[in-house]
């Protein structure tokens, strides 16, 4: 390693794992879009890294997997205090709660600063209340030296629960790649399977997210369900795809099964091609329990979709009701159908609305502002 290299400051990201994810992938472009040559990034997952670690671009950021074992694995944090310090980072930028119980492990480790970002709460603490883990962050906000919110819904219950000053907090937005994810006239039906593509006039509601309970795909396999039963015109034209793989895969492809939407609905599993899929959806949706900033929305409005989704945390900051597409309370299947038929009823109205959402995340949301605010964070503490 040259000298130079070494003057530059070490940033070390702890995050639980390496995988597809918002969180993840807003890391990983925000390291594969910073200067070269600004920093040196390192990367500690708790667990493991999987091939979505490939899509890092920079160079020279090194991956150290630690693979936790379930429960107070001890050994790991104890590894990872080692790893701290023989490489003795500059900054330690955490993400979400569990990455946060890490820090601990870093206090008396001279010569570093503290970041923590939070980027959307877990299932089992949707609202922020849990006491354990707000007494665990109320502890650690003694020590960190910033904290990083990814929407105003975070940042203002930072504040307000776990007592954060505004002086350390800063809230920044993800960005999207506006040309990546632009729409195109041509959409790629080559990519659909081939029962849909002869199919006259097809509507396709897509969504795309991990598998897991947090993101509530089964409420959209029931409104699927219910709507082409009340409409069996809308049945004739809908078809469905859900984008992404996790735990939750077989529950899903079994609830398709009872509902009779075996040919109805495509599971594609992760995907490296979503900006392609995502053109081929007239409707987003997103019926998540609980939501920091979806990259996902951001991607979906990018690529001149309405969306759909519920009232909860970031997403009430991306979607403007009746401009850009609807919210709709959590757990409401009604209103989710509602929603579903009045944007699918009306071609010239999902038109319209998507491209407001283009130009919304055109105007707001943007790689190259997101990269420098963290570059700001970065460069006071360094």
């Amino acid at each position: 390693m040259s000298v130079d290299s070494e003057r530059r400051p070490l940033i070390a990201h702890i995050i639980y794992t390496l995988s597809t994810g918002g969180m993840e992938n807003g890391l990983v472009n925000i390291i594969n879009r910073m200067p070269a040559g600004k920093y040196r990034h390192l990367i500690i997952c708790l667990t493991e890294a999987d091939s979505f670690a490939k899509r890092i671009t920079a160079d020279n950021v090194e991956i150290i997997e630690l693979h936790m074992r379930e429960g107070h694995d001890f050994d790991c944090y104890r590894r990872l205090r080692k790893c701290l310090k023989q490489l003795r980072p500059d900054i330690v930028h955490s993400r979400n709660i569990a990455a946060l119980e890490a820090q601990l492990f870093t206090l008396g480790l001279s010569g570093l600063k503290r970041v923590h970002g939070e980027h959307g709460r877990e299932i089992f603490d949707l609202d922020g209340s849990n006491w354990k883990y707000l007494a665990l962050r109320k502890f650690m906000r003694l020590f960190i030296d910033r904290y990083i919110a990814v929407s105003r819904d975070l940042e203002q219950w930072l504040t307000a629960s776990v007592g954060v000053s505004p002086g350390r907090l800063l809230q920044i937005y993800n960005g999207v790649d506006h040309e990546r994810f632009a729409p195109d006239a041509a959409k790629p039906l080559a990519l659909l399977p081939n029962s849909w593509r002869a199919l006259d006039g097809m509507l396709i509601a897509g969504t795309v997210g991990r598998l897991t309970p947090v993101k509530d795909q089964q409420i959209l396999l029931r409104a699927v369900a219910s709507l082409r039963g009340k409409h069996p015109e809308l049945a004739k034209r809908l078809r469905v795809i859900l984008v992404g793989d996790g735990p939750l895969r077989t529950d899903i492809e079994r609830l398709s099964a009872q509902l009779g939407l075996q040919e109805v609905v495509w599971l594609t599993g992760d995907r490296a091609d979503v900006p392609e899929l995502l053109k081929l959806m007239d409707v987003f949706l997103l019926p998540s329990l609980g939501e920091g900033i979806s990259n996902t929305v951001l991607e979906a409005m990018a690529s001149g979709c309405p969306i759909i989704a519920t009232a909860v945390g970031g997403n009430v900051e991306l979607v403007d009701n009746g401009s850009t597409g609807a919210l709709v309370p959590v757990g409401d299947q009604g209103a989710l159908e509602h929603a579903m038929l009045t944007l699918l009823s009306d071609e010239q109205d999902r038109r319209e609305q998507g491209l407001n959402a283009r130009q919304k995340v055109c105007r707001d949301f943007d790689w190259e502002h997101t990269v420098a605010s963290y570059m700001s964070v970065y460069d006071v503490l360094s």
